[in-house]
């Protein structure tokens, strides 16, 4: 089969190179650097302690690749981060306006929306991994844990999509077919808000965090806001591959701290622990954008929309937006929840 894979970070360098090992004739499209790097040296999946080197078609622009095209592409992955699609939309309608299947795997809530709006939903398939994924080099894609995987929905309601999760287990990515993306990408959103926006703006990792009455009460209540919005929504948690999230919705519902917080603590050390979150590597790189706004302030918004207070995902959403622009001095915040709880305070009110 011939694959595009737009944008080959962790996630779509993962999936386009267990493609590739799998013998699909895989195109990525990346940067410069990462181009020379993979060119030179091919790209490397390193899973328990063994490493894989596959040799991908590299490319480094979209004009490059299709100008170039002798015959068509039978699936198109896109790979960026959810605050790049919209550009990467945008060169895809000027050199493919009618472009074949299309998996998208970015993370966050109504992620998908802008290509369900250009491309319509019949084309489209919705992915969420759990499997954690790294990028040490440009080269190289660090599988972190292996006993998790990958789920995958239309975008359409009861749309056939076997045929698609019969190519990624054949490629070695276990993967899962689900009917409803709404309640993936929630309870992905839900599992993946963690110890993350609060260890980004506080630049503590998230077992520390965790280790503070106050800041594990904060997310607790950031986590009980999600699920009285998805309640509102009738939109049910679900379990992905490796990630019990109904349990974990069940234990924030219903045991008291005393219990709740080994637990949750737990989950965070074994998920993160020292390892600083996505949010935080985005706002080190001072990329001026953060992924937050499709995660809490989907929330947040969809709690709007719903009459649910959502203070504790609105106040996140907007210290940690107003520190990615540069309109807020992280050194405020860094190393102090009094700053954080302070400003959620105001938000309550």
């Amino acid at each position: 089969m011939k694959i595009l894979v737009y944008g080959a970070g962790a996630v779509g360098g993962y999936v386009g190179g267990r493609l590739t090992q799998a013998g699909h004739d895989v195109t990525f499209i990346v940067r410069e650097v990462t181009a020379d790097a993979i060119n030179e040296q091919g790209l490397t999946i390193i899973e328990a302690e063994q490493s894989t080197i596959v040799q991908p078609h590299i490319s480094t622009s979209i004009a490059q690749t299709f100008m170039s095209l002798e015959t068509p592409f039978d699936l198109i992955i896109m790979g960026m981060k959810a605050y790049d699609l919209a550009e990467a939309i945008d060169h895809l309608v000027a050199f493919c306006p009618e472009p074949p299947p299309i998996l998208t795997l970015q993370n966050g809530i109504g992620v998908e929306r802008p290509l369900i709006d250009q491309f319509g939903a019949d084309n489209l398939i919705i992915g969420a991994l759990t499997t954690p994924v790294s990028k040490p080099t440009n080269s190289q894609i660090l599988v972190e844990r292996e006993e998790r995987g990958l789920t995958i929905a239309p975008a359409i309601k009861g749309k056939k999509i076997q045929s698609w999760c019969n190519l990624l287990n054949n490629a070695g990515i276990l993967t899962e077919c689900l009917p409803d993306y709404h309640a993936m990408k929630w309870s992905k959103a839900f599992l993946n808000i963690v110890g993350n926006a609060t260890s980004a703006i506080l630049n503590r990792p998230p077992g520390a965090i965790y280790k503070v009455d106050s800041l594990f009460d904060l997310e607790k209540r950031m986590l009980l806001e999600t699920l009285a919005v998805m309640k509102a929504q009738n939109i049910k948690v679900i379990d992905l591959p490796g990630s019990p999230a109904t349990k974990l919705a069940s234990g924030v519902r219903r045991a008291p701290n005393i219990l709740l917080k080994p637990i949750l603590t737990n989950i965070v050390s074994k998920g993160r622990g020292d390892k600083m979150p996505s949010f935080q590597i985005d706002l080190m790189a001072g990329r001026g954008q953060t992924e937050v706004v499709y995660h809490n302030g989907a929330i947040a918004k969809a709690g709007r929309a719903c009459n649910i207070p959502t203070p504790v995902n609105t106040a996140l959403t907007n210290i940690l937006v107003g520190l990615a622009r540069k309109e807020l001095d992280w050194r405020d915040y860094d190393g102090k929840p009094s700053m954080l709880l302070a400003e959620v305070k105001r938000f309550e009110k």
